[in-house]
Order: C-alpha cells, then sequence, then structure tokens
C-alpha cells in the first residue's frame, strides 16, 4: 500500500522540477478580447494568434515570451562568451583572439 502512495507523490515533484526548467519564459496578461497583442519590450503591436521574435531575442506570443538561444557554461577559463544580437545566439572565442572559437561543455536556457 505504501508503493501506491508513493507514485502519486513522484509524479508531483517530477511536475514541479519540470516547471522550473524553463526559467528563460515569462506569461505575459493578454486581454481575451483584445483586437492585437502589444510586444512590452518593442512596443509593436501584433495580430491575435501570431508569433514573432523581438529585438530582445525572445520568441512571443499574446500571452508569452521565450529566449531564443541558450547561454553557453562550462568553457576554458582562457574563453568569454559573445552574444551576437542579430544571430540572437552565443558563440564562446578566445579572449586574446575572437576569431578562434572554444569548446563549451554545457549550455542553460531555451
Amino acid at each position: 500500500m505504501r508503493r501506491i502512495r508513493t507514485y502519486p507523490t513522484l509524479a508531483l515533484l517530477l511536475c514541479a522540477v519540470l516547471s522550473l526548467g524553463n526559467g528563460a519564459c515569462y506569461v505575459k496578461v493578454h486581454d481575451a478580447d483584445a483586437a492585437f497583442c502589444l510586444d512590452d519590450v518593442d512596443n509593436k503591436t501584433h495580430p491575435v494568434g501570431s508569433s514573432w521574435i523581438n529585438s530582445d531575442c525572445m520568441y512571443c506570443t499574446c500571452s508569452s515570451c521565450c529566449t531564443t538561444y541558450s547561454i553557453p557554461r562550462r568553457f576554458p577559463g582562457y574563453c568569454v562568451a559573445v552574444f551576437n544580437r542579430s544571430a540572437c545566439e552565443f558563440k564562446v572565442f578566445r579572449r586574446d583572439d575572437h576569431s578562434v572559437e572554444c569548446p563549451f561543455f554545457s549550455a542553460v536556457g531555451k
């Protein structure tokens, strides 16, 4: 009987952990009767039901926005992560020579 009660507890715990996994998103309040959606970063309007990428590299709908990029982690100390806003991506380069890319071993986001 104890095992039967354990499964719902584990399922609830898994749901709680998964909800924390996408920390690069946020929910927006949207009036269901609105004729358009407003991007709160660019202050531009978009049709209801559409999606777009704003100038902060966020993929948005009327009700939420999420980052479109991952942030590199665990790379050599002689390297630096550089964000390319026009491509909406990070790349990792040597600090002393940005023409040489460095490896990275994990990333967060997206």
